[in-house]
């Protein structure tokens, strides 16, 4: 799997990105995204791609399906996104998240950054 590409997701900022009532179901938006990456994986990329969706906060307990990993951030999403990209070594790993802050982090470890509208058009 070292050669497959790792997608990091910041659930909380992609479907932020979108006015469309997601802070009535925080869970249910996570959800709604969770699906559309199960189904449609990352648009415009070639080859295997390993997803992995992380939330926090009121998202926390969205279960995994196949074809995405959800991970819930004991703390700061960031911060567990951060150690994901880490944990990734000489792995290919390509973040989607608009947060400048967290752009800045995880590309000083190499990852690829790509704003929302990377996975939800």
């Amino acid at each position: 799997m070292s050669d497959v590409l790792l997608v990091v997701v910041d659930a909380a900022n992609v479907v932020g990105s979108v006015p469309d009532g997601w802070w009535r179901d925080r869970r249910g938006a996570a959800e709604r995204l969770r699906d559309r990456l199960a189904a449609d994986g990352v648009p415009g990329r070639d080859g295997a791609v390993e997803i992995v969706l992380v939330v926090e906060g009121a998202a926390r307990g969205v279960e995994s399906v196949p074809g995405v990993r959800v991970e819930s951030a004991v703390g700061s999403g960031d911060d567990r996104m951060v150690e994901l990209v880490a944990e990734a070594g000489e792995r290919p790993v390509l973040v989607v998240t608009a947060d400048r802050e967290l752009r800045r982090r995880v590309g000083e470890l190499g990852a690829e950054v790509a704003g929302p509208r990377t996975v939800r058009p």
